[in-house]
């Protein structure tokens, strides 16, 4: 089976007003338990690398990890660049297999980002693989990304950005932060209602754990269509693979720990599957 289309999945996500989950991956465990949860409720899912996952393991590690792991799924699954560093990690991923790709540009300033994403969004529409960018900053540090400023999207600014580098899909800043929160995070919906309103393409959502449900279903409502999900995962299957250790410490089985692991990314993703469609 073929990686799935994210530009696709998000403008039938639009027209019918849900949000396609998006997962950060990090080994074949987190891969397995992503499709596990998927197949099992029947719905797509995007499975995603960051560039210090990639640093990690490879492009065609997770090309062909992901693409063995979907030969027999009944559901669309597609494999996207998260937060892509540079033209260069950008191009290299459409030609490893990628189906899509993020370009941030949230660190330069305006001009520069749309010069940036405009390369890889021509790129992109060349080689038929979907480009995703980011307009404005979501702070907090994440898989070794860090802002330590939040720079909220201008509505105004959306417009242009999308009419100028013609992404497929557009990562907004609303209050959300990678990470951990310390508190309740505070979106702000009158923004991202502003933003639909201003553009066409699907907007799209990082730094969704630890928000509420409630809150991420009012953002569906007002025009995301993907929801990122990372620490979540990283959390669920750290603790699994610990409590599991600590319950045999005479095992030296990998298999029976990290299996644990990808028994609790599989349900996390359930539910996360759940609160998006």
């Amino acid at each position: 089976m073929e990686f799935a289309s994210v530009k696709e999945l998000l403008c039938k996500a639009q027209e019918n007003g849900y949000a396609v989950p998006a997962f950060n991956v990090e080994n074949m465990e987190t891969v397995q338990g992503v499709i596990q949860a998927a197949e099992e409720l029947n719905c797509p899912v995007i499975l995603q690398t960051t560039p210090s996952s990639v640093n990690y393991a490879g492009l065609d590690f997770f090309t062909a990890c992901v693409r063995n792991a979907i030969r027999n799924t009944r559901v669309p699954v597609a494999l996207h660049l998260d937060h892509g560093s540079s033209y260069e990690l950008a191009a290299r991923a459409m030609k490893e297999g990628y189906s899509s790709v993020m370009i941030d540009g949230s660190r330069l300033n305006f001009e520069d980002n749309v010069a940036l994403t405009s390369r890889v969004s021509e790129l992109g529409k060349i080689l038929g693989v979907s480009v995703e960018a980011e307009l404005g900053s979501v702070g907090g540090k994440e898989d070794g990304l860090t802002s330590e400023s939040v720079l909220l999207t201008n509505a105004a600014e959306a417009v242009e950005f999308a009419e100028r580098t013609k992404v497929d899909s557009l990562a907004v800043a609303i209050g959300t932060a990678h990470g951990f929160y310390k508190g309740e995070p505070k979106l702000d919906i009158k923004r991202l209602k502003e933003i639909k309103a201003a553009v066409n393409i699907p907007l799209v959502l990082h730094g969704t754990s630890g928000v509420p449900d409630e809150i991420v279903k009012e953002c569906i409502k007002n025009g995301i269509c993907k929801v990122n999900y990372a620490t979540d995962l990283r959390n669920v299957f750290t603790k699994a693979v610990k409590l599991n250790m600590e319950k045999n410490p005479d095992n030296i089985d990998p298999k029976k720990y990290l299996g644990a692991g990808r028994e609790a990314v599989s349900e996390i993703v359930k539910k996360r599957i759940r609160l998006c469609y």
